[in-house]
């Protein structure tokens, strides 16, 4: 089997074992990398070098039995609104583009640490402000099943990379959708975690009361082993909460008997395109086959859900950006000899259209006299919400919905319109608003041949029931790839394959070269 085919964990027990080596997987990921980018444009940067050397360390530490963890010589890729010490990090602005922190989120720390090596930074929607990955000032990414259509945003770079297997699993941010809407998109596996469970030190902030980091990768063992390594109480962060029992691949059994599925008609409305709707019923129908209790139940306020996320993110991202003026650090305009001038051209220029939009409207909401027409009622409606999640899962152990109303659209079609693009993500927002866990998980392909997803909500810190749930659904179904990955394949071994033969026939030479040493068994 080719390494490209293997998930993170099927390739971290085989560098464990000795089959494969960490340069070997590193180096068939840039090989991957330079095959897709130009149809995807997943990455903002890529760091070989840097990848090349992690590599050698990590496979050192797992030869002397240091390092010994699922991940250990596993390729990620991170989000770029996540710090990497002295990496820029631009979160897709002309405002960060040459930004480089001092220091390290402590989630990609904690992957670190279990021997990740990262490949480099992938591309996003500006500050996370978007739900197609178009409004980045480097360029937007193309969906790997049709370059043609969007993959989803803000996490589409993180999940357009590992949908094209040009890393083995990501890391992206979930503010109101951005992980899970992406993942659907591209065919891809996703996770949102429980607000608190993964620590936010080093995440660039949009929506803070909202926002959390999570995994996506080809399937839900991968997510539930990258969740595990993350999820660590962290002093830094004041919304860290400390849990008990995250050991969540413990819990892939695959037994849902007994198991109770809650499916809101409320997200099945006429909005909701015929084909994601039938995908969703049969794997529904095929969970209640496999002993699950499914029933349908009333979820108010979906709606008016929508309309408060917006007025809370907005505000918050108002706050949070407002630091980005020019002055300290981050894209400063040229010399207007009044302070006040200097900071508003910087601004001015140096966020794109769709974060100026964001701003303005947060500002506006937060002003005088505003304040309670507005933020006020929208953090009630946000209690409300909250509520109606408690009342139903006193029913339900798994809510099952879709996670957006269509398949991925084409470039420029949900920018054109800004309204209807904040509107389709009535579906995931609602989750974000009371802090829950959701996964997103393939459950089809729709007659244009785009993925079709599906979302299962859980209950606070219940992210051990999505994944059994999440695991016995997917051994029904094969994992699919896009048909970039068969093309680039084909490219390698056609007759026109000279550069990529050429490269197989360097990177086997030095690999024989850099990676020789004890291996295991």
């Amino acid at each position: 089997m080719d390494i490209l085919d293997l998930t993170a964990v099927e390739l971290g027990r085989q560098i464990r074992s000795g089959q494969v080596s960490a340069v070997e997987a590193v180096r068939a990921a840039l090989l991957q990398i330079e095959a897709a980018e130009p149809s995807c444009h997943a990455f903002i940067q890529i760091d070989r070098e840097g990848a090349l050397k992690q590599a050698e360390e990590v496979q050192r530490r797992i030869e002397d039995e240091t390092l010994t963890g699922p991940l250990a010589g596993v390729p990620v890729a991170v989000k770029d609104n996540l710090c990497i010490k002295k990496q820029r990090t631009t979160c897709a602005s002309k405002m960060l583009a040459d930004f480089r922190p001092s220091y390290t989120a402590a989630a990609v720390e904690c992957l670190v640490q279990a021997g990740a090596v990262i490949l480099g930074k992938t591309n996003m929607d500006e500050f996370a402000m978007g739900s197609t990955t178009e409004t980045s000032a480097f360029g937007p990414t193309g969906n790997p099943w049709n370059p043609d259509c969007v993959p989803g945003g803000s996490s589409g770079g993180s999940c357009a990379a590992v949908a094209a297997n040009m890393c083995f699993y990501a890391l992206g941010t979930d503010t109101g959708g951005s992980i899970r809407q992406p993942s659907v998109f591209c065919g891809v596996t996703g996770m949102k975690p429980t607000y608190g469970t993964v620590s936010r030190y080093g995440l660039i902030a949009y929506g803070s009361s909202l926002e959390q980091i999570g995994p996506i990768a080809r399937d839900v063992r991968d997510c539930a082993a990258v969740l595990e390594a993350m999820a660590v109480r962290d002093v830094k962060d004041s919304t860290s909460v400390r849990r008990k029992g995250c050991d969540f691949t413990k819990a892939l059994s695959e037994d849902v008997r007994g198991l109770r599925i809650g499916i809101p008609r409320e997200y099945f409305d006429g909005e909701l395109n015929p084909e994601i709707r039938d995908a969703i019923l049969y794997a529904a129908r095929a969970l209640a086959g496999n002993g699950a209790v499914v029933e349908e139940f009333s979820f108010p306020l979906v709606d008016e859900a929508v309309l408060a996320y917006y007025v809370i993110a907005c505000a918050q991202a108002s706050s949070n950006l407002a630091r980005f003026d020019g002055v300290k650090y981050g894209y400063r305009a040229g010399d207007e000899g009044e302070l006040h001038r200097m900071i508003k051209k910087s601004r001015t220029e140096g966020f794109g259209t769709e974060v100026k939009r964001r701003i303005m409207l947060g500002t506006f909401v937060l002003r005088s006299g505003y304040y309670d027409e507005y933020y006020l009622k929208a953090l009630q409606v946000k209690t409300l919400v909250a509520q109606a999640f408690a009342r139903a899962f006193d029913r339900f152990d798994i809510l099952l919905t879709p996670v957006a109303p269509t398949t991925a659209p084409k470039m420029g079609e949900s920018l054109k319109n800004p309204i209807q693009m904040y509107a389709q993500d009535k579906y995931t927002v609602p989750v974000n608003l009371a802090g829950l866990p959701a996964l997103a998980i393939p459950c089809g392909t729709s007659s244009a041949g785009l993925p079709i997803g599906m979302q299962m909500i859980g209950n606070y810190f219940q992210e051990k029931t999505l994944f059994r749930a999440g695991r016995c659904f997917e051994q029904m179904r094969a994992y699919k790839k896009p048909g970039l990955c068969e093309a680039i394949r084909k490219a390698e071994s056609g007759s026109n394959s000279a550069k990529y033969k050429a490269i197989r026939k360097a990177e086997s030479g030095s690999t024989k070269t850099e990676a020789s040493g004890k291996r295991k068994g």
